[in-house]
């Protein structure tokens, strides 16, 4: 049985204002279309598939907050417990209702998201209780596909993929995903809050990304970078993408515009920016 809720197959969209101040034919590709709201519901799919398939009565993750609304619609929906842990106070109050409206149980910790991760492997490690964060190989396998996506909708490579950078996975998603589907990397350019602890853009509020290692080698490979911004820039790019373009996301993915905004790409490139959730994630983050 495939655990689904119809995600994915979400708009690749032109975004010609934009594209015209910045100098670049640019494209976003527009997450918060999932059925949680933001691209978490692609691996989210898969790992939980395979958690029944394995013969778990229950998941767990570690959460900023969409991963752990997505974990608990999944688990919903194939009849499973889900065990969201967060760090109090840190995830957006609108995706804890998310969690909450599904029958999600939430484990409030103290600390970061590191200790927060370290308390979802505990309870993990019980028999039957998988843990289905990005350290989860599937969520990689089902995340991996919005490249194939890319690929397809422009028919061919971007110069240029600019997108959050949180934990990392989603980069590392991507590069395999691109690799697969065509044999190359457009060059990546994740984008980072310059204070990681505390940034408005709690989708991203993670101090020591998981996949830092992975996300180096993506690099390597593409000739990106990792470009950093701080939380002006992030609500600048915030209020551009919705006055401009007509979209409403939360201020976490507006980071791969402000990464523009910095010059991550050249004159006339073609560039793929990923907008991974939907504003009403996190309404209270921007008044």
């Amino acid at each position: 049985m495939t655990v689904t809720l119809g995600e994915g197959n979400t708009p690749l969209l032109q975004a010609p204002r934009l594209s015209e101040r910045l100098g670049v034919e640019l494209w976003l590709k527009w997450e918060g279309a999932n059925p949680t709201g933001s691209f978490k519901d692609r691996g989210m799919s898969v790992a939980v598939t395979k958690a029944v398939e394995d013969g778990a009565h229950a998941v767990v993750c570690a959460s900023t907050g969409n991963t752990a609304a997505s974990c608990a619609a999944y688990a919903a929906r194939a009849g499973l417990e889900a065990i969201i842990v967060v760090v109090g106070g840190g995830a957006a109050s609108s995706k804890l209702v998310q969690v909450r409206a599904v029958g999600g149980r939430i484990v409030e910790v103290d600390g970061t998201f590191a200790d927060a991760y370290a308390h979802a492997e505990e309870l993990a490690a019980e028999d039957g209780h998988v843990l289905v964060n990005s350290t989860n190989p599937y969520r990689i396998e089902g995340q991996k596909t919005a490249a194939f996506e890319i690929v397809e909708q422009l028919g061919g490579l971007p110069d240029v993929l600019t997108l959050p950078y949180g934990g990392g996975g989603n980069t590392r998603a991507y590069a395999r995903g691109f690799m697969e589907a065509a044999g190359a990397l457009p060059r990546l350019h994740p984008v980072e809050a310059s204070h990681r602890a505390d940034t408005l853009a709690s989708a991203i509020r993670i101090v020591d990304p998981i996949h830092r290692a992975e996300v180096e080698e993506a690099l390597e490979r593409s000739g990106g970078s990792v470009v950093t911004v701080d939380d002006v820039e992030i609500v600048r790019a915030w209020r551009a993408l919705g006055h401009e373009e007509g979209l409403f996301c939360e201020p976490a993915s507006a980071a791969g515009i402000a990464g523009l905004e910095r010059g991550s790409a050249a004159q006339g490139e073609r560039v793929v920016c990923v907008v991974t959730g939907h504003g009403l994630k996190d309404p209270a983050a921007v008044e």
